[in-house]
């Protein structure tokens, strides 16, 4: 049935319970996963300023993805992490169109870098435009 599986990440309580179900049905299809962590960009500033806001995104989801990477390297599912920039919505659907997922995972809400709510924005976008089917954790 789901032989494919992105989990959207960011580190918030919401992405831990997603991470939690997509790895338990993983195992339990036998399916691929892949986690994925999109590192915003600030909304307004010139080019340095958001390169530099951008570097300190991605250092900051390597440093929370250490134990996510731990717990898969501990399982023998087939899997892989990935950082990335850009709009949250758009990456995820982006990702789970090329890399052919059948199943997204994400949380009911996230948080962002700097603690602000995105207040479940990414969930409603990744709902009204991916190609595949969507479940989200609360």
């Amino acid at each position: 049935m789901f032989e494919k599986i992105l989990v959207a990440y960011d580190g918030s309580d919401a992405a831990n319970k997603a991470f939690d179900l997509a790895l338990d049905l993983a195992a339990r299809y036998g399916a691929e996963l892949k986690v994925l962590a999109v590192a915003r960009p600030p909304e307004f500033g010139d080019e340095v300023e958001t390169e530099a806001v951008l570097e300190n995104s991605r250092r900051h989801y390597q440093h929370v993805l250490k134990p996510i990477r731990d717990r898969l390297a501990g399982s023998s599912l087939k899997h892989a992490v990935e950082v990335v920039s850009g709009h949250p919505a758009e990456h995820i659907v982006m990702t789970a169109e090329h890399w052919g997922a059948h199943l997204i995972v994400l949380g009911h809400r996230g948080k962002g870098l700097m603690g602000h709510w995105l207040v479940g924005s990414v969930a409603k976008q990744v709902l009204h435009h991916a190609h595949c089917a969507v479940l989200v954790a609360r």
